[in-house]
């Protein structure tokens, strides 16, 4: 494959393996792209998403057991109140049950004290009442994603680190619409599980998030009782092997990676145990990741043909590592992140020598990335994958420098069928062309561009940002749509949707 330009690179680099350019164009990196994209690897940069809610998991959940007990009591309360409102004596009036909104944004009730008036006499306003109540969940939620598209996306020349938080993130994909717990915790998961771990090894950010509250909640483990564990003696529960079915086939291995319904069963057992602590702390300290021996299966147990003592919680620890250096996750994880970054046709030759990198430096995720940018493979200027509705929004607000508020993103975000953490399943969403580029996609990002172009401040001329954001990318009729725009606002709503911003 012949050699690009630096300005070809650079494009490259920003596009295919960064967030997108900013508002300063690809001229920052242009002298040297790929050192560029190679220095972030060496700094291991992942910015640090940061704010007053953006909590540990345990402060966060205990945060939560609070409300949730608030919440009982209000709703208690009123429902006391009701019934000394109920007439003494004659005809019973007819009860309706209350009207409540359901989702998110769900209005929760709050201290009766705060009841807002009713129009009726004071005195009758004395009696405990349900009145909306800020719903902590979405309130982290929401500055976790403020955090985030108005904080670490901005900080990074190139962004391959937030980049690969992303790609984890996904990998190992958890759901807000799970529980209001897995709700409250998913960017602490992700703070805490992956973004340490993006430039480290593959084994420790697999035991991070293997044994963190958000992953337990989200796939049930903490109704994993085993058989003949203590916990069971009256036989009534059992198993649940959703964890150890998706460690396998979606975390490691991969679905053809060479396990059987056995495998699953015998990992399942491994990990009953593997809970959180809950509010009154019998178990430890509540909010956190505990084993709880009493839930565990006794025995040694076989996975993979690897025979694994019982241990107690150590049992779950190396079957992990195990998984963690088999070379099927290997040639997983390297299908993956070619996928992702290069082509939705990993060229095999490609594949091979970011697995055999995978293996050889025992999981190394730095020397991992190294082996894939060094190649010329990667660097193909075909532009043949096409942004998700998350890299659009983030290209869009790295290249305008709009800072919209976090439920506005959400709304977005939501409009192009990418809400945020919160995929259909544990497989999280879909990295292909044919995912996001239908019609229906192209018609909700239309309406998202106009807004972000109606915003843009008027000194921006369209024709100099998308030359200088596409660079050698910008192809001529591109820049003609753009010129014949009828107005500064078609304009850019024209580049942000042109096949090169759209494209990686």
């Amino acid at each position: 494959m012949a050699q690009q330009s630096n300005d070809v690179y650079a494009a490259l680099a920003l596009s295919r393996f960064g967030l997108g350019a900013d508002r300063n164009g690809t001229a920052p990196i242009a002298s040297n792209p790929r050192g560029a994209l190679m220095e972030e690897i060496t700094e291991r940069f992942v910015p640090v998403p940061v704010g007053p809610q953006l909590q540990s998991t345990a402060d966060l959940l205990v945060s939560l057991f609070a409300f949730q007990e608030q919440r009982k009591e209000a709703r208690e309360q009123a429902a006391a109140a009701m019934q000394q409102d109920k007439p003494m004596q004659g005809p019973q009036r007819p009860q309706q049950p209350p009207v409540q909104a359901s989702g998110a944004m769900a209005a929760q009730p709050s201290n009766p004290a705060m009841a807002a008036p009713t129009g009726k006499p004071v005195e009758k306003q004395e009696k405990p009442a349900m009145a909306a109540m800020p719903y902590l969940p979405q309130q982290v939620l929401l500055a976790e994603v403020d955090a985030r598209f108005n904080g670490t996306i901005r900080q990074p020349l190139i962004g391959f680190g937030e980049r690969l938080a992303m790609f984890w993130a996904n990998h190992f994909a958890v759901a807000v619409s799970k529980s209001e717990e897995v709700h409250i915790v998913a960017g602490a998961f992700e703070r805490e599980a992956i973004r340490p771990h993006v430039f480290g090894r593959f084994a420790d950010m697999l035991l991070a998030v293997e044994t963190h509250p958000a992953m337990l909640g989200y796939l049930d483990n903490q109704q994993s009782i085993g058989p003949n564990s203590r916990a069971n003696a009256n036989k009534k529960r059992g198993l649940n092997e959703n964890l150890a079915r998706e460690t396998l086939e979606l975390h490691t291995l991969g679905v053809n990676g060479g396990y059987t319904q056995t495998d699953v069963t015998t990992l399942a057992k491994i990990i009953t145990g593997w809970t959180v602590a809950r509010a009154e702390g019998k178990l430890g300290e509540p909010g956190t990741f505990v084993f709880n021996a009493g839930a565990h299966e006794p025995g040694d147990q076989t996975l993979l043909g690897l025979t694994y003592a019982d241990n107690g919680v150590g049992q779950g620890r190396e079957a992990l590592r195990d998984l963690a250096r088999h070379p099927a996750t290997a040639q997983h994880i390297a299908t993956k992140l070619v996928r992702h970054f290069v082509t939705d046709t990993p060229p095999p030759a490609l594949v091979q020598t970011v697995a055999a990198t995978f293996s050889k430096t025992d999981g190394d995720l730095s020397a991992v990335y190294r082996a894939l940018i060094g190649s010329e493979e990667a660097w193909d200027p075909t532009l043949s994958k096409v942004r998700s509705p998350l890299e659009f929004m983030i290209a869009l607000l790295r290249a305008s420098g709009e800072t919209p508020k976090p439920n506005v993103v959400l709304g977005a975000l939501t409009a192009m069928g990418q809400p945020f953490w919160a995929p259909a399943g544990p497989n999280g969403f879909a990295d292909t062309v044919d995912a996001w580029a239908s019609s229906e996609s192209l018609s909700m990002r239309m309406d998202v561009a106009n807004m972000i172009a109606n915003a843009v401040p008027p000194q921006i001329d369209p024709r100099r940002f998308v030359s200088d954001s596409l660079g050698p990318l910008l192809s001529n009729e591109t820049l003609q749509a753009v010129s014949r725009a009828e107005t500064r606002n078609q304009g850019l709503a024209i580049a942000y949707l042109s096949p090169e911003f759209q494209r990686r």
